[in-house]
C-alpha cells in the first residue's frame, strides 16, 4: 500500500508542474466525493487519482474532498443527495441505479462475462453508454465505470461447491431485484441489506453469508466473521462515476471538459490497482483464516443453467431495444 501512495504522490508533483491554460477557466471549487468504501480500497485510490489528475487540470482551483466508509449514508441516500444537488459526486456498485434506470440490471445479469477484457468491452462500449444516457432525466450524469471485480459468495456455515451448497442459506444481497431472484433460484435465502449494517449483521448471524468481490471481503475484515470464501464468480461488477447533474449543470464547458477528461485518465488507473488488488486478497484472505475453494466448471455450468429463467424473465421487462443491443454486444465480445 505504501507503494501506491507514493506512486499517487509522485503523480500529483508530476501533474502540478505542468497547470495547462484550460485551468484559467475554472472557478474554485469543492467537489464532495463520497463512496461506501475504506481508505486501502481501490475504489478509494481511484478518488485521489482523479482528485489529483483534476487539481492539475484545474490548477488546484477544482479540489475534491473524498468521504469515505459511507460517511455520507448509504448508496440510495447518496444518490438522493446527487438528485437533490446537496452532494457532487458519488461511485457506487451500478446495482444501485436499477431502481431508477431498470436496464441497469442487464449488468447484473449472472455469468454474462468470463473475464475482465469482456466486462470493460461491454462496458466501455455501445451498451455502457445507452445505459448513461438515461441518467441526466434522473438527475444524474456518469462519467465512466470503473472496476469493482467479481462477486463470490462468503458464508459461514459451509463451502459452496455446488448450487444445492446455497439452498436455505440467508445471503445478504444488494437491495436489486435481479439479484433478490438469482438467489432465489438457488434456493437460498436473500436479504435485502445497505451495506454499511453488513457486518454486524453477519457478526450477529442476522445473515449467513454475502456475495461481494474479494478486495471488499479483504477491506471490510469479513474474514472476521465468514469462514468460507468460495469462488462463484457469478457476476463481474463495477462501480459507477456519477455526478449530480445539478451540479453538473452549474460548471462552464471548460470545467465538464476537465471533469471528463480527469474521470478518462483515472479510470485505467483504478481498474489496474483493483485487479491487482484482487489477485492479492485471495492469498491474504487465505492468511486471515478464511477457508477458500473454487467451483468445478461443470458446478458452475449448472449455476448458470439455474439462472437462466431469471435472465429471461428480467429482459421480458426492460425496454426491448436495450435489451437487444445488450444481446448483440455480448455475442460481439465473446467472440
Amino acid at each position: 500500500m505504501r507503494k501506491l501512495y507514493r506512486s499517487l504522490a509522485a503523480a500529483g508533483l508530476a501533474l502540478a508542474l505542468a497547470v495547462p491554460a484550460l485551468a484559467q477557466e475554472a472557478q474554485e471549487r469543492v467537489i464532495r466525493f463520497g463512496h461506501l468504501n475504506n481508505a486501502d480500497h481501490p475504489v478509494s485510490f481511484g478518488v485521489k487519482r482523479f482528485a489529483e489528475l483534476l487539481a492539475a487540470k484545474s490548477g488546484g482551483r477544482m479540489k475534491v474532498q473524498e468521504f469515505l466508509a459511507s460517511q455520507l449514508g448509504n448508496e440510495m441516500q447518496q444518490q438522493s443527495a446527487l438528485q437533490g444537488g446537496v452532494q457532487q459526486m458519488s461511485a457506487p456498485a451500478t446495482t444501485s441505479l436499477a431502481g431508477i434506470v431498470k436496464e441497469f440490471g442487464l449488468l447484473d445479469f449472472p455469468f454474462a462475462v468470463g473475464n475482465f477484457a469482456q466486462a470493460d468491452a461491454l462496458l466501455d462500449g455501445p451498451l455502457g453508454q445507452a445505459l448513461v444516457a438515461k441518467l441526466p432525466e434522473k438527475g444524474l450524469v456518469a462519467l465512466g465505470y470503473w472496476d469493482l471485480g467479481f462477486r463470490n459468495v462468503t458464508n459461514s456455515k459451509r463451502p459452496i461447491t455446488r448450487p444445492e451448497d446455497l439452498e436455505g442459506l440467508k445471503i445478504r444481497v444488494i437491495p436489486n431485484p435481479v439479484f433478490l431472484e438469482t438467489f432465489k433460484a438457488f434456493k437460498a435465502n436473500p436479504v435485502p441489506m445497505p451495506f454499511a449494517e453488513l457486518y454486524g449483521a453477519l457478526e450477529s448471524k442476522a445473515v449467513d453469508g454475502q456475495e461481494n468481490p474479494y478486495s471488499v471481503i479483504l477491506s471490510n475484515k469479513f474474514f472476521e466473521v465468514q469462514k468460507f470464501v468460495s469462488a462463484t464468480n457469478h457476476v463481474y461488477a463495477a462501480n459507477i462515476v456519477l455526478v449530480s447533474k445539478k451540479f453538473w449543470d452549474s460548471l462552464s464547458p471548460a470545467e465538464q471538459k476537465m471533469m471528463r477528461d480527469a474521470a478518462d485518465e483515472a479510470r485505467g488507473y483504478q481498474r489496474q490497482v483493483s485487479r491487482a488488488a484482487a489477485q492479492r486478497a485471495v492469498g491474504d484472505l487465505q492468511a486471515k483464516g478464511a477457508q477458500f475453494n473454487e467451483l468445478a466448471p461443470a458446478e458452475q455450468a449448472r449455476m448458470r443453467q439455474i439462472a437462466g429463467p431469471v435472465i429471461e424473465r428480467f429482459s421480458a421487462s426492460y425496454d426491448p431495444a436495450i435489451v437487444k443491443l445488450y444481446n448483440g454486444e455480448l455475442a460481439r465480445i465473446r467472440k
